[in-house]
C-alpha cells in the first residue's frame, strides 16, 4: 500500500472505529503506521539502532551475555544440538525464528512463480538476468580483495538483497515511482533470494548427519503425500512442520532451508475461483426457506477459505509476524557491533570490510545496470514500462541494501571468527546506509528528469 493512500473507514462498532481516546491517539495511529510499505524498514532501522546503542552503552556485556544466555531441551531421551550445535538465545532467533521470515519468502516465491510477475516466461526474463549479474558482480568484488584463506569464506555476503529494506526506502518516494518499477525491484529481489537460498543450501552447510538427513526427507515425504490426498488439517502440518526444521537442523543444513521448502510446496492456487464460490452462495440463497442465515456465513466463510490459496493465507497470517516482529528481533541480536577500541580503525584497513562493502554498493549498481542493460537487447525480454537510466541505477543501487541475509550469512560464514564477523557487519551498515541513499537520490532524478534509456546512450 502506497504511503499517501486513504485508508478504509472502519465500522462504527469495532474498536478503532470508535472515538474512545486510546482508539484516537494509539490504535489508529499503529494501524496506519503498519499499513506502510516501508514500516517493516523503519523497525527494522530502529532494532538496528537500539542494538548498535546498545552494543557500545556502558551496559555493552548485558547485550553480549543475553544473546549467549544458554538454554536445552530435551524430550526424553532426546537433547536438541546433540549433534554439535551449541544452543542459546541467538541459535534460537537465527535457527528457529528465522524459519519462519524464510518460510514467508518461499511462500512469496511460491505465489510469484504461479500466479505473479515470475510466472510469465517474458516478464521474468529481465529480473532474473538482472538478479545474476547482481549476485556475481559482488561476488567477484568480494574475492578481489579476499582471494584466499578463511576470509575468502564470505564471497556470499554481499550477493544479498533485503527486500523488506529496498521495497521500504523506495517506498518513500511514494507515487514517483510507479508500480511497473516497485514490480521489477520485487521480482529481482524474490529471484536474488533463490540465488541466496541456493548459496546458503550449498556452500555454508556443515557436514551432513546421514541418519536425521533421511529423517527429514521421509517428513518432507508425509507432508508431500497429505498434500496430495487434499488434506489439510493444519494441526497435522504444524507438527509435521516442526518434525522436519528439528530434522533438518540436526543434520548439518541449515535449518532455514526447511522454512523455504515448506513455504514452496505450499499450494497457491485456490480451490476455487471466486466466481464459482458466488455460483455456489447463490445456490444456497435459492434454497430459500430451508436454509437458516448461520448456515450462509458459516458456508461463506468456507467458499471464502477455497477461492484463496493455502499460500496467500498463511503469507497474509505470517507476513506482519514476519516484518515486525522477528526481523527487528533479527537485527537486535545481530546488529550489535562494539565499535570501540579501534574498531572502526581496523575495520577501515580491512580486506573483509572493503569487500563487503563496494561488494554490495558497487557491485549490485553495476551488476544490475549491466546486465539489465544486456537483458533489454534481447529478444525473449520486457522492459518495465517507465525505466529510465536514472531510475535503473537507482533500482541498482536500492537493491545493494543487503541488510538481513548479508548478516545472516556473516554468521554462517565467520561463525568461529568474532573478529572477520565484525570487520563484515560493519561493511554491511555503512553499505547499507550508501545503498539507500543512492538509490533514493537517483530514483528522485529519474523518476523527475526524462533521462535517456540505457538504449538511447548507445
Amino acid at each position: 500500500m502506497a504511503e499517501n493512500t486513504p485508508l478504509p473507514d472502519l465500522p462504527k462498532w469495532t474498536w478503532l472505529g470508535g472515538e474512545s481516546g486510546l482508539a484516537r491517539r494509539v490504535g489508529k495511529p499503529v494501524r496506519n503506521f503498519l499499513n506502510i510499505e516501508a514500516a517493516g524498514g523503519i523497525l527494522l532501522l530502529i532494532a538496528t539502532a537500539i542494538a548498535l546503542i546498545w552494543a557500545n552503552s556502558p551496559w555493552s556485556e548485558s547485550y553480549v551475555d543475553l544473546w549467549h544466555t544458554d538454554f536445552e531441551l530435551v524430550i526424553g531421551d532426546y537433547h536438541m544440538g546433540g549433534s554439535g550445535h551449541h544452543l542459546n538465545l541467538g541459535t534460537l532467533v537465527n535457527d528457529a525464528l528465522m524459519v519462519i521470515f524464510f518460510f514467508v519468502v518461499g511462500l512469496e516465491i511460491k505465489r510469484e512463480l504461479v500466479s505473479g510477475h515470475l510466472k510469465d516466461p517474458k516478464a521474468a526474463a529481465l529480473p532474473v538476468i538482472a538478479a545474476i549479474g547482481g549476485m556475481l558482480f559482488p561476488a567477484l568484488i568480494f574475492f578481489a580483495f579476499n582471494s584466499s584463506g578463511d576470509p575468502s569464506s564470505g564471497w556470499g555476503i554481499p550477493m544479498a538483497t533485503d527486500i523488506a529494506f529496498a521495497v521500504g526506502v523506495v517506498s518513500l518516494l511514494g507515487d514517483r515511482v510507479s508500480r511497473p518499477l516497485k514490480v521489477f525491484l520485487l521480482s529481482l529481489a524474490i529471484v536474488d533470494d533463490i540465488g541466496a537460498i541456493l548459496v546458503i543450501a550449498i556452500f555454508y552447510t556443515s557436514s551432513l548427519s546421514a541418519s536425521w538427513s533421511i529423517a527429514a526427507l521421509v517428513l518432507l515425504a508425509a507432508i508431500l503425500l497429505l498434500k496430495f490426498l487434499n488434506i489439510w488439517y493444519i494441526p497435522i502440518y504444524i507438527i509435521l512442520g516442526f518434525a522436519f526444521w528439528l530434522a533438518t537442523f540436526e543434520s548439518g543444513i541449515h535449518a532455514t532451508i526447511a522454512g523455504v521448502l515448506l513455504g514452496l510446496i505450499a499450494p497457491a492456487k485456490p480451490q476455487q475461483t471466486r466466481e464459482e464460490g458466488m455460483q455456489a452462495l447463490e445456490w444456497l440463497r435459492d434454497k430459500g426457506e430451508n436454509i437458516y442465515p448461520v448456515d450462509v456465513r458459516i458456508t461463506a466463510m468456507e467458499l471464502n477459505e477455497s477461492s484463496t490459496s493455502v499460500a496467500e493465507r498463511i503469507g497474509t497470517a505470517l507476513h506482519p509476524i514476519s516484518s515486525f516482529i522477528i526481523i527487528p528481533i533479527f537485527a537486535l541480536a545481530n546488529a550489535g557491533v562494539n565499535l570501540g577500541g579501534g574498531v572502526l580503525g581496523d575495520a577501515a584497513a580491512s580486506p573483509i570490510t572493503w569487500g563487503v562493502a563496494l561488494g554490495l554498493v558497487v557491485g549490485k549498481t553495476l551488476g544490475i545496470f549491466a546486465t539489465t542493460w544486456i537483458g533489454m537487447k534481447m529478444p525473449f525480454t520486457v522492459r518495465p514500462k517507465d525505466l529510465n537510466a536514472m531510475s535503473l541505477l537507482g533500482l541498482s543501487a536500492a537493491a545493494g541494501i543487503g541488510f538481513t541475509v548479508a548478516l545472516f550469512i556473516t554468521n554462517l560464514a565467520y561463525e568461529d571468527y568474532a573478529i572477520f564477523s565484525n570487520e563484515s557487519k560493519i561493511g554491511i551498515l555503512f553499505a547499507s546506509l550508501a545503498a539507500g541513499i543512492l538509490g533514493l537520490l537517483f530514483l528522485h532524478l529519474g523518476t523527475r528528469s526524462k533521462a535517456k534509456t540505457p538504449d538511447e546512450n548507445t
